[in-house]
């Protein structure tokens, strides 16, 4: 079979890529291993599909650090703004949270997918799924993509494959041989934005109790590593939007093995201290009667309550009016700096997004092109590009992949 560009993966950037480069005189195949598009998508924002991040272009280039300015270019191509309005204008709008993540207003993930799907299909793309691709090789006049089933030739390819986080949404790591195999260089994938795991056993008593606002630190450390927002214990260690940030920021000392990593949790920032010492000794004296372990319950859930009892080595039977003021300043540094140490993360697979993959530096920002291969172009999670929690790493594949896509195009039609 004969296509003019050729799209490998059916994830949002490799359909923001046919998107963006199907037109009247070129023909686009996206082709896709499991038996539907978009499986990922389905789960990200825990079923409610974070689509991007209420934030300008600069704010996201400070956001990906390092990566940022490569991603400038596909930002402008497609921004934050315009991702948004392209949902809407096909029937589906967003809404914007307090702490600036945009979802889709009825927060059902199937409806963004079925956005891109019924374009796709609009736009006259041609979408084969169960059509895994065994290999890429380079011919006289592009590329022949081979599958089980056929060898597709395609005068341009884009490689959108995604990493190797999640692992059960159908993830293969495949894009990788592929980029090598043209001539590029991959650096190790890692986990990014992955549960951490602690060597201290007592969170695993805490199993499912989440704080919706704290803020994270690398405990003694001379530069500033912080992140914020929602946290959930887990059996081994700690999980959710803060923690995960934190493990991106950790990710190639965590990946090196053999570190323990101390962490400081504040589990209430927008108390100072002081002022959480006045309201602790308030909640004691309002509670004089009750348990150590009760009277903080109005003040942090009341499991978390009674681990920070025992750890303040406080009496489990000590009513909250006898409490000494040594036992209380433990207590207090406990809720503004409990202590963990980080000895590892969960497997990549369960990551959810992944660190490492096709070396930027070999990438044109401009068009997503190869700098080595002509007519060669990538998109998405298969870059080595990370960004935070909060819809940055989606908004990345949108603008990459509708950038490769239109550059690819462009390319073709000699503008």
């Amino acid at each position: 079979m004969k296509t003019d560009i050729c799209v490998i993966g059916a994830g949002p950037a490799g359909l923001m890529a046919a998107i963006g480069a199907v037109s009247e005189r070129i023909s686009v195949t996206v082709l896709e291993a499991n038996r539907a598009a978009g499986r990922k998508l389905l789960v990200t924002g825990g079923g409610r599909c974070n689509l991007t991040h209420d934030a300008t272009i600069d704010e996201f280039v400070r956001a990906f650090g390092d990566a940022g300015r490569f991603l400038r270019h596909s930002l402008h191509e497609m921004s934050p703004e315009a991702i948004r309005t392209f949902f809407h204008d096909r029937g589906l709008p967003t809404t914007v949270e307090s702490d600036g993540c945009v979802f889709p207003a009825k927060g059902r993930a199937p409806d963004v997918l079925r956005i891109l799907q019924n374009e796709v299909e609009r736009s006259g793309v041609r979408l084969l799924c169960e059509s895994p691709v065994t290999d890429v090789a380079l011919q006289d006049d592009g590329f022949a993509v081979t599958t089980p089933a056929q060898v597709v030739a395609a005068k341009r390819l884009i490689v959108a494959t995604g990493g190797l986080s999640w692992l059960g949404t159908g993830s293969t790591g495949d894009g990788y041989r592929f980029a090598s195999a043209l001539g590029h260089a991959v650096i190790a994938p890692k986990a990014a934005l992955v549960p951490l795991v602690t060597s201290e056993k007592w969170p695993g008593d805490l199993a499912g109790v989440s704080l919706s606002d704290v803020r994270i630190r690398l405990a003694g450390a001379s530069r500033r590593t912080v992140s914020s927002g929602a946290i959930v214990f887990t059996q081994d260690g700690l999980g959710g939007p803060a923690a995960q940030d934190m493990s991106r920021l950790l990710a190639d000392e965590l990946a090196d093995g053999g570190h323990i990593i101390a962490l400081q949790i504040d589990l209430m920032p927008s108390v100072q201290e002081a002022e959480l010492d006045q309201q602790l000794q308030q909640q004691m004296a309002a509670s004089a009667k009750k348990a150590v372990s009760n009277a903080l319950a109005d003040l942090v859930p009341r499991r978390l309550a009674s681990t920070l009892r025992k750890l303040a080595g406080c009496d489990g039977d000590t009513p909250a009016g006898q409490i000494r003021k040594e036992t209380r300043r433990a207590l207090l540094k406990l809720l503004k700096a409990l202590p963990l140490h980080v000895t590892g993360t969960r497997p990549l697979a369960e990551a959810t997004v992944t660190r490492g993959g096709v070396d930027r530096r070999q990438i044109d920002p401009k068009t997503m092109g190869s700098k080595l291969c002509a007519g060669l172009f990538f998109a998405g999670e298969l870059i080595d590009v990370d960004g935070p929690c909060g819809g940055y790493n989606l908004q990345m594949c949108f603008s990459t992949g509708t950038l490769a896509g239109r550059a690819a195009a462009r390319q073709l039609a000699g503008l």
